[in-house]
């Protein structure tokens, strides 16, 4: 049995406890949701994640460091495509053995394009951004530059590519290449990449192309049969592992280490980004889910 003067303040103390309770309760239903989200840790050395509807900062992590982008780079090399006046996507362009020497002399990724075959703009599209085709690349490059020469054509090409960064408003970014395979000033970082990857994300064909899997291109050969390419693969592997993921780029380097411009969308909100220099294939795509399901979160 309480008693006395203890028993009082006891009492008192327990009821002040239950109002106390009752207030935090309702004040929890009213002010949810009000948990604070953990702000991810991820090894890359670079991070940017934004809400792509309204372009608002989500997360950032050394975010307007310049560093080397790798194959990202071939997301503006898209843009830069899809953004020309005219565009034919059914145009057909001519393998040439320039492209195959290219991405043997460097060693690297390519969509095995062959020479003296027929490709449409489209399919070379495909071969950029799935398999991440340097020839592919190079192709587009010397179609869409003006000039009388191949070289000519790919500067004005990787001009187009500036001016585009320039409009977009960007100021830590600049490409001396069309594929990423970079001659020591080829950078961005991870908020401007994200720009670029969110403003092309606004033409339906690039959106299309950087959600699929796996493509077959039929090509036309020299004699003027059909070929069958082997099929094409996207290198982003968050496509079967990530639930909503639409996009976007992969790219790797010895400089640039492992990058990957991710987005995907959940309950009608897309969260879009950008990681920069991680250490693994498999490291990029943990430190991608990581800053999605943050920016998810963060938008409720």
């Amino acid at each position: 049995m309480i008693t006395g003067i203890k028993g009082i303040r006891l009492r008192r103390a327990v009821a002040v406890a239950v109002t106390s309770g009752a207030v935090l309760a309702t004040g929890a239903l009213t002010a949810a949701p009000a948990q604070a989200v953990t702000t991810p840790t991820i090894v890359a050395k670079g991070g940017y994640v934004m809400n792509n509807g309204t372009a608002k900062t989500l997360y950032t992590k050394a975010a307007d460091t310049k560093r080397s982008t790798g194959s990202t780079t071939k997301i503006m090399t898209a843009k830069v495509v899809l953004a020309q006046s005219n565009l034919n996507l059914d145009a057909k362009v001519t393998i040439q053995k320039a492209y195959s020497d290219y991405v043997v002399a460097n060693n690297a990724s390519q969509a095995h394009l062959i020479v003296g075959d027929k490709v449409t703009v489209r399919q070379l599209l495909y071969g950029l951004m799935l398999p991440s085709g340097c020839d592919a690349a190079y192709a587009l490059a010397d179609k869409f530059g003006s000039g009388t020469t191949r070289a000519a054509r790919v500067k004005s090409f990787i001009g187009k590519m500036n001016t585009a960064a320039k409009n977009l408003g960007l100021t830590n970014t600049h490409f001396d290449s069309f594929d990423g395979i970079g001659n020591g000033s080829n950078y961005s970082t991870p908020r401007d990449l994200t720009k670029i990857a969110s403003s092309a994300m606004k033409n339906s064909t690039f959106r299309t192309v950087v959600k699929t899997k796996s493509y077959t291109a039929k090509t036309i050969t020299k004699t003027g049969s059909t070929r069958t390419m082997a099929p094409w693969t996207n290198t982003n592997g968050l496509l079967s592992s990530y639930s909503g993921t639409i996009g976007v780029k992969t790219g790797s380097g010895p400089e640039a280490g492992y990058c990957l411009v991710f987005a995907a969308t959940r309950n009608g909100k897309t969260v879009i980004g950008t990681v920069l220099s991680s250490t693994s294939i498999s490291q990029r795509e943990s430190d991608a889910k990581k800053l999605m399901n943050y920016g998810f979160a963060k938008l409720g």
